[in-house]
């Protein structure tokens, strides 16, 4: 492998076929695959979460898949876990020689693992709060610039966004040896991509199929189980479009028009978080979705240094 890149992040809208290529790509490179799907941690919310357990089965082989099934329905599981499990899944991986491939499409979470910015679960201090409180934003943004540089301009737009950037500034203070540094990633970013009418006419056919496989039986078992109609609207619009069909709030023609209608704007919102990376510097090698499978596979191999 390449001493160039340490890691490959396949990344792409919803209904790509994501998993599959970096399934099929992992095969090849000796890899093993990180999620990046932020609602794919929980267990029993497979079809909602798309997962397709089958992608992962490659010329009769199961590739290794870390960080999916990690988590209770109900649990709300962080950023700040997320980017601590993905670095500690990454050292393993790398100790046992193999690759690691990123793939999902969650872009903070994606983020959380590229970017090079630690991420510190960083508790509330009731005393600092009550001691800034009566300060004018003026005067928290003149605090703020005394204990750091101020890279980002949203940390002074109002007063608690201030405060809360006091609090975090302080709390790394005081823990200085939560600055150490991250592992170093060099990733290579492969994306794949649909024009915009065959990314819908994915996005339907897939809702068709997960409806057919039992999406709504298992929304109704997770609703028997405890978890209510609120909490299981936090999980994504799978969740919260079937559990309102379920309580009688919609007919099942409006759910599917719906909801597929929601998922495909879902689609534009992470394509216009793909655009904002590659702004912000980010080098992702787009394929054209249709490709044929072995033809992306050696586009990224030759990236790699392996062609």
């Amino acid at each position: 492998m390449s001493d160039k890149f340490n890691l490959v992040a396949v990344v792409g809208p919803t209904a790509s076929g994501k998993t599959a290529f970096a399934a099929r790509l992992a095969s090849h490179i000796r890899g093993e695959i990180i999620s990046a799907d932020s609602r794919q941690i929980y267990r029993r919310m497979n079809l909602g979460t798309g997962k397709d357990y089958s992608d992962y089965r490659v010329a009769g082989a199961e590739v290794p898949c870390h960080l999916i099934d990690i988590a209770d329905p109900g649990y709300r599981y962080s950023v700040f876990e997320y980017q601590r499990d993905f670095f500690r899944v990454f050292r393993d991986i790398q100790l046992r020689n193999r690759f690691p491939v990123l793939c999902g499409g969650s872009g903070m979470y994606i983020d959380a693992a590229t970017r090079g910015y630690r991420l510190v679960n960083v508790p509330r201090n009731d005393r600092l709060r009550t001691e800034l409180g009566s300060k004018t934003l003026s005067e928290l943004g003149d605090l703020l610039s005394a204990m750091k540089t101020l890279h980002n301009k949203t940390d002074v737009d109002t007063p608690e966004r201030a405060i809360r950037a006091i609090e975090i500034a302080n709390y790394y203070r005081d823990n200085p040896g939560l600055s150490e540094d991250l592992p170093k990633l060099n990733p290579l970013f492969v994306g794949i991509l649909y024009d915009r009418f065959e990314e819908r006419s994915r996005i339907t056919a897939r809702l068709e199929q997960r409806l057919q496989q039992g999406m709504v039986d298992e929304i109704r078992e997770l609703l028997r189980s405890g978890l209510s109609a609120d909490s299981l609207s936090y999980y994504g619009l799978e969740y919260r479009y079937l559990t309102n069909y379920l309580l009688g709030r919609m007919d099942y023609p409006t759910l599917f028009s719906q909801l597929n209608t929601a998922i495909y704007q879902f689609a534009k919102r992470q394509r216009t978080w793909f655009r904002k990376m590659e702004r912000e510097g980010c080098d992702i090698h787009w394929l054209d979705g249709n490709m044929p499978v072995e033809e992306k596979i050696d586009s990224v191999l030759h990236l790699l240094g392996k062609k």
